[in-house]
Formats: structure tokens, C-alpha cells, sequence
């Protein structure tokens, strides 16, 4: 994996490809939008989508762990898709298997809109549970971007996407972390999420997960949209 490592409000951090943040001084990993459960609430509702991403999304967060050495994980919203997800036996059995091999990992949850929807974890996961914001000096710990007098925001919500083009009309949609002046949004976590492509300012570094790479889309031959 090459991760890209910056400085963000006085702290360094390391963006990761998994799609996640790691704050060194505080040894968090920081993630935005799993939406576990998603597919298992389509299958719910009559929809024939295909079972397991939740099993790899967890298979990649644990590998996030593994790498960084992290104590702390901190849920940025939207955890559980909907309360049907949350429900679903399988779904809570694979997530329950990989809470216990994780046993002694200190997670929080800083509630977001779907939050709201679905409910709070199951209190047999061991997830402590916040409304935004949570301050964690120098940061704003949210679910959706904004600013904030009391710190640096970090917040998901949107799933920001990156348009990079190549040679020959080419081009791929990524997705991307946007570090602002006063904020920044984090990529979703979950793999059945999609991006949307947002509007950016000139201010803001666009940084883009491309497989098992990071990439500022200022580096020579890279360009957005």
C-alpha cells in the first residue's frame, strides 16, 4: 500500500488507501460511511443484490488495523445502512465475529443521518456512541461537512468523487479525500456506497484512492473534473 502523508490542523495524519484516515499522535483510525447491512436491506425489500460486501469491508478494515497499529477507531456516521440491515441475522453474525477478534480495539461512533434511522449498534458490539460534534482537540469529529468554532472538521456524508482523465478520452471516477482550510471529508468506507463528484475550491487538495495507491491529483499527469 502507499499511503499519502500530510498535516492537517498541526497533526499528522496518513491518508490510507483502504479508504481511511490515521491519526498518528492519537493512534485512530478514522472512517466515514459504512453502511453495513446496505445489500441485506435491498434483499429486504425484494431487491436481488448479491450478499458478502459487508464480510469485505470488514476483511479491509482489519487490515487498516493491522497495518496502522491503531487503538482507537473512530466511526464517522452512518454505520448501519437502515434498521432492516441492522436487523439481519447473517449480517450481525459476520460483524459480531470480527468485533471479537478485535476485542480490546476502543471504537466510537459519532452518530450520522442514517444512524438516526437505523438505530445505535447492538450494545453486544461494545460501541460507545456520540452525537456530533465530538471534540478531540484540534479536531470537529462530525457526519456532515461544515465548519465549526471549536476545531478542524472531519466529517464523511457526501462520498466525494474524483474525475481523473488520461490519454485518449479516457477516464475514471475515484474516490477521493477533499482536505479544506477548515475541514475535510473523508471517501465512504463501504464498497456499495458509489461517489458523487463535488464542487471544490481552489483551496482544497484532492488526494484520490486508485487501488492500493494514494494520489494528490497535483502530481504531473493527473487532472480532475
Amino acid at each position: 500500500m502507499n499511503d499519502a502523508v500530510t498535516v492537517i490542523a498541526g497533526e499528522a495524519v496518513r491518508l490510507l488507501a483502504e479508504r481511511a484516515l490515521y491519526w498518528e499522535r492519537e493512534r485512530a483510525l478514522i472512517v466515514a460511511d459504512l453502511h453495513w447491512g446496505k445489500a441485506a436491506t435491498f434483499r429486504a425489500g425484494g431487491i436481488p443484490i448479491p450478499g458478502g460486501t459487508t464480510r469485505e469491508d470488514l476483511g479491509r478494515l482489519a487490515a487498516a488495523l493491522r497495518r496502522t497499529g491503531a487503538k482507537r477507531l473512530i466511526l464517522l456516521g452512518d454505520l448501519f445502512h437502515a434498521r432492516e440491515g441492522r436487523a439481519a441475522a447473517a449480517t450481525l453474525a459476520t460483524i459480531s465475529a470480527w468485533r471479537a477478534a478485535h476485542a480490546t480495539l476502543d471504537v466510537l461512533l459519532v452518530r450520522g443521518n442514517h444512524d438516526v434511522r437505523a438505530g445505535d449498534p447492538p450494545d453486544a458490539l461494545g460501541i460507545s456512541v456520540v452525537n456530533a460534534p465530538h471534540l478531540v482537540a484540534p479536531f470537529a469529529l462530525c457526519h456532515e461537512p461544515g465548519v465549526s468554532p471549536d476545531g478542524y472538521v472531519l466529517a464523511g456524508h457526501i462520498h466525494p468523487g474524483y474525475v481523473v482523465y488520461g490519454a485518449g478520452r479516457q477516464s475514471a471516477r475515484l474516490p477521493c479525500f477533499v482536505l479544506g482550510t477548515r475541514g475535510a471529508i473523508l471517501p465512504a468506507f463501504g464498497s456499495f456506497t458509489g461517489t458523487m463528484v463535488m464542487d471544490t475550491r481552489k483551496t482544497d487538495r484532492i488526494y484520490v484512492v486508485a487501488g492500493d495507491e494514494v494520489i494528490s491529483v497535483h502530481r504531473e499527469g493527473i487532472r480532475g473534473a
